[in-house]
């Protein structure tokens, strides 16, 4: 049978943090907690079930905390765990079976179901998907092929049944947001897919000071050659959002015409629904409403081709003295929300 370290890091999480550690007694073999900077019961309660505490000094930058928990594990595989995760007796079980089972499975990396993600309001647009959990702690290389061999870099990926439950307690998008924009004052490079999650999450939870924070960023983003039509798509999106908010004619038709030289996102004809709703021209508005919630497909923030277009539909019809059509599109915009 595998052995199995867990590897945390956390930060004032006493409200969940038992109920986390609780529900992997017996599966994991041990519990290595990594705290950057409690000032609640976090580390009393870790200890008291039995796990081992270490102290980072926080840097900005959760890779680095994580991969200092990674350092500290000593077992054959390695769980990672946030506080706010939970694992019901039927996933306890599973998770068990995978453990006697993984020996011969001979994998690198196990996915789980993640569920619940769309409390709060966070980064993903899917409430259930696949994440990887579980990772060989040395990973052996083989060399594969016939002829012309090469080494096998690409790992070993396998999917469970187990479901680990979500259960936030609070939405973390200004600490998120924070260190999205630390490391673009460190001079970080941004991959596709940090760029991509930043835009999300100013979608989904930012502020319009947090907007606005970011749209030197963005810019510099479109104007890389090195970055994808998929990434410009998502940073045009962000900067018609400040245009909106700073009433930039010219720069929302600057932007809107970067979305639209392939099919426009449903953000994009939000925004400028908003624009025209901002000009009360309301006639307008509801044209690009209408083709965010009917003609097109979201990028970044699925309710922007969802309830919230719908909603924005019945807000214009509302004020133009139409309630029967208003009522029509709340009616249905409550009907696709529970879809979600």
């Amino acid at each position: 049978m595998a052995t199995i370290s867990l590897c945390m890091i956390v930060k004032n999480e006493e409200s969940c943090l038992g109920k986390c550690l609780d529900s992997l007694k017996g599966i994991v073999d041990e519990m290595i907690v990594v705290d950057t900077g409690s000032t609640d019961n976090t580390i009393q309660i870790a200890k008291e079930r039995g796990a081992k505490v270490y102290n980072f000094k926080w840097t900005g930058d959760f890779s680095d905390a994580r991969n200092y928990s990674f350092s500290l594990a000593s077992c054959d595989y390695i769980y990672t765990a946030d506080a706010d995760e939970e694992l019901d007796e039927e996933n306890r079980q599973r998770f068990l079976k995978l453990k006697e089972d993984i020996v011969e499975l001979d994998v690198d990396i196990v996915q789980m179901y993640y569920s619940n993600q769309l409390s709060f309001r966070t980064v993903y647009n899917f409430d259930r998907e696949l994440r990887p959990k579980l990772y060989k702690r040395i990973r052996k290389f083989r060399w594969v092929d016939p002829i012309h061999e090469q080494v096998a870099l690409e790992p070993v990926v396998c999917d469970s049944d187990i479901e680990i439950i979500h259960k936030p307690k609070e939405n973390h998008a200004g600490r998120d947001l924070a260190a999205f924009r630390k490391a673009v004052n460190d001079g970080r490079k941004f991959s596709r897919r940090l760029l991509g999650m930043y835009a999300r999450e100013l979608f989904m939870a930012g502020t319009d000071d947090d907007f606005i924070q970011s749209k030197d960023f963005f810019v510099q983003a479109t104007l890389d050659n090195n970055r994808s039509l998929d990434e410009i798509k998502e940073a045009s999106c962000v900067l018609a959002h400040i245009a909106v908010l700073e009433k930039d004619a010219e720069s929302m038709l600057k932007y809107t015409l970067k979305d639209a030289i392939t099919e426009m996102s449903s953000e994009m004809c939000y925004e400028l629904g908003d624009y025209y709703y901002g000009k009360r021209d309301l006639d307008e508005a509801i044209v690009w409403y209408f083709n965010a919630a009917y003609e097109c497909s979201s990028i970044l923030d699925i309710k922007k081709s969802m309830e919230l277009p719908r909603l924005a539909i019945a807000k214009c019809y509302r004020e133009l003295g139409n309630e029967e059509q208003a009522a029509d599109y709340e009616r249905e915009a409550a009907d696709v929300a529970n879809m979600e």
